[in-house]
């Protein structure tokens, strides 16, 4: 009922889009935001869309950006990778300036070619696969950290706080999970820690019980995913109906509230890492109270989309253009303010914002924990 209630917003949200970008100015700036708005991870979609429409409306409220108005065009991948480059290539054909997307790396990537090709500023909000900004693409960046940053803090979290554990590393074959999990193995291996099983399982499935066998067969105390919130809530509460007590630890993508949705108390002590919550700086106070108001919480990624979009305007500002090369040379030059507080990017196009936490779930909720 919850999903179908954000499938529902999302189709809204995209007709609205279509409607106001169809009565729009030749003098507007056109920009987008794209993600998985339909599908399984839709509810990082939501985080997206919520992120992206609230910045648009406090930009406009505030005069636009170099004095002309923002318009903003929605497109949903799915994540799906053909999909995200059909959306790129429709997003081109509408005169796109900004791109502030996409959500899943397996979708940002191939999108990214069309950006560079077309001359579109890309800055995702939540692709965290090293790749993204290790191809020379000058026109990408990303508000987010990267997989190698996470999978490092992860293994030297498991090696510590887990010593003499029986490990299992999970992964989904897609570019983040494989991506986070060979990350983590790997920051493992440096500290003498091998797993004790290594296996891919299919995303989208809905019976796990055979790779919970094989866990339950390796007696493992610790099971580390790399993948989403959805395969990660079955996993854990098919394995605790097996009689397997193993702690999950997984990534950046359990930060919604939906896992709790589909474990129950099977999630308790789920264990993931995240940057510090940003909804606790004090420059996004004001932007989580109007949220709050709205009955939404910004958790995951609506900060992350809603600073992507701050950062494009404060560097189309310094530039006074939306020129492509304008912007870019702000952006690796530059710091801007945001509800992150002051970032800035490397020549790679990665942010410099802080790394990685801990946090736990515990009775339908997550928080910060040092264990």
């Amino acid at each position: 009922m919850k999903m179908t209630f954000y499938v529902a917003a999302a189709v809204l949200t995209i007709l609205s889009s279509a409607i106001l970008r169809s009565s729009a100015s030749a003098n507007d700036i056109v920009i987008a935001v794209a993600g998985p708005i339909t599908g399984q991870y839709a509810i990082f979609g939501q985080q997206m869309l919520r992120g992206a429409e609230m910045a648009v409306a406090d930009l406009n409220e505030a005069g636009g950006v170099l004095g002309r108005k923002l318009v903003l065009e929605v497109g949903d991948d799915a994540c799906e990778a053909k999909q995200a480059v059909a959306v790129a290539n429709q997003m081109a054909n509408k005169g796109v300036v900004f791109m502030a997307g996409h959500f899943c790396s397996s979708t940002s990537i191939p999108a990214s070619e069309v950006y560079y090709e077309e001359g579109i500023l890309q800055m995702s909000p939540a692709s965290t696969n090293p790749l993204l900004t290790e191809r020379g693409f000058d026109n990408v960046f990303r508000t987010c950290g990267r997989d190698d940053q996470q999978g490092q803090v992860a293994g030297q979290f498991l090696a510590e706080k887990f010593p003499g554990s029986r490990i299992a590393v999970l992964h989904d074959k897609t570019a983040y999970g494989k991506g986070l999990a060979d990350e983590t193995r790997k920051e493992l291996k440096t500290r003498g820690v091998e797993a004790v099983l290594y296996e891919a399982y299919t995303a989208g499935e809905k019976d796990y019980s055979a790779l919970v066998s094989k866990l339950k067969a390796a007696s493992v105390d610790i099971i580390y995913l790399g993948g989403y919130h959805t395969e990660a809530g079955l996993i854990v509460r098919q394995a605790r109906a097996q009689g397997l007590s193993a702690r999950l630890v997984s990534g950046d993508a359990l930060v919604t509230e939906e896992f709790w949705s589909i474990t129950g108390e099977a999630g308790e002590g789920t264990l993931f890492s995240f940057s510090p919550d940003p909804s606790k700086n004090p420059e996004a106070a004001a932007v989580v109270e109007r949220f709050q108001s709205q009955g939404f919480k910004p958790e995951g990624y609506t900060l992350y989309t809603y600073a992507a979009i701050q950062v494009f305007a404060q560097a189309a500002e310094m530039a006074e253009t939306t020129a492509v090369d304008a912007l870019i040379g702000k952006l690796q030059s530059e710091v801007f303010e945001t509800v992150f507080g002051g970032i800035g990017f490397d020549m790679k196009g990665d942010v410099n914002a802080p790394g990685y936490v801990f946090y736990e779930w515990s009775d339908g909720k997550y928080s910060y924990t040092e264990m």
